[in-house]
């Protein structure tokens, strides 16, 4: 089995400069970290002492790594995921990622601090999800998929769902339609996008490069972004807001320039949280299964700790939901 000292002399630095890496420790750089955390993975090494004691220890907890706590979105999620949990008298515990490969879920992870994780977290790596999953310690990703056994990928159909919601635009006559977009390295953001761009292909309508702006999936990153498509002075005849909290960011943007929604523009968008049925106009969006992802989530992780057979990929289907947040141009030209 290979140690701390063949893990420091593969990288090339001090055994103490290795614990410090391993550790994810700031007192050194972010490449001797990535260099250490290599040459642990070829040799497949594992820690000692603490670490390993809890790796052979059984906690009852379930990890759950979520990118922002705060969020609406995820309220439901975690109420699948905890119910799951409790209904099998383990424990949740909830972390967020922020800090990346430094931050605590990551050490979380590494160290085995419990009986198996659900991460929807895009700036934990992949390299560490592999790393991570294994037969005592069995993973779900919900915003990718992972060369792992011990990885399972659990995913709504975001395409799907992004191409159906766009497709309602330009069946009620909307055929200049905008796209205010989450996080680019987002993986649900992407297959969003996917989807809107393959309905406006599909029915023949150009897509215009100045209509797509970048937001973060926060209400405050979706009010900017309509800020910056209004100073355009030139507004789409729809838009498509990747997520439902700066969907609802960009309603306040509107109702300040006294920009009528949907009688100057439609909007739609994504996630159905609780508060799009309540804003003003009420949010014709995508419904995806929340809890059921949650509650999905557990159970494979269960069944992987039972030692059984599962399927390694989950797609879980959506629904659009009309409200009143889009016109129907054909009736009105």
């Amino acid at each position: 089995m290979a140690t701390i000292k063949d893990v420091a002399k593969r990288a090339g630095v001090a055994i103490s400069t290795a614990s410090y890496a391993l550790n994810g420790s700031t007192k050194v750089s972010e490449a001797t970290i990535e260099r250490v955390l290599k040459a642990a993975k070829e040799l497949n090494y594992q820690k000692n002492g603490f670490a390993s004691d809890l790796k052979r220890t059984k906690t009852n907890t379930i990890a759950l790594i979520l990118s922002d706590m705060s969020g609406p979105y995820f309220s439901e999620l975690i109420k699948g995921v905890q119910e799951g949990a409790s209904g099998n008298q383990y424990d949740l515990i909830a972390c967020s990622s922020l800090g990346g490969e430094r931050s605590t879920a990551t050490k979380f992870l590494r160290e085995k601090r419990a009986d198996g994780a659900i991460i929807l977290a895009n700036n934990i790596s992949t390299s560490i999800i592999e790393e991570s999953a294994r037969s005592d310690m069995p993973i779900v990703v919900l915003d990718r998929d992972v060369e792992n056994p011990f990885a399972i990928h659990i995913e709504v159909d975001n395409r799907k769902g992004a191409y159906e919601v766009t497709e309602y635009l330009i069946q009620n006559g909307h055929e200049t339609i905008g796209y205010i977009s989450g996080p680019p390295e987002s993986h649900d953001n992407q297959e969003r996008f996917k989807g809107f761009s393959d309905a406006l292909k599909d029915n023949k309508l150009p897509f215009q490069s100045r209509l797509k702006i970048t937001g973060d999936f926060t209400r405050e990153g979706g009010y900017r972004a309509t800020k910056l498509l209004i100073a355009q002075q030139k507004l789409p005849d729809a838009l498509f807001y990747a997520n439902d909290e700066m969907a609802i960011g960009g309603l306040q943007a509107f109702d300040e320039k006294g920009i009528r929604v949907p009688e100057d523009i439609s909007i739609v968008g994504f996630d159905d949280i609780q508060l799009a049925e309540y804003v003003t106009p009420p949010l014709t969006t995508v419904r995806q299964p929340k809890y059921e992802a949650g509650a999905l989530s557990v159970h494979m992780i269960f069944q992987m700790l039972a030692g059984e057979e599962v399927d390694r990929s989950f797609h879980l289907p959506t629904e659009m939901i009309v409200r009143q947040s889009v016109k129907n141009k054909k009736l009105s030209d």
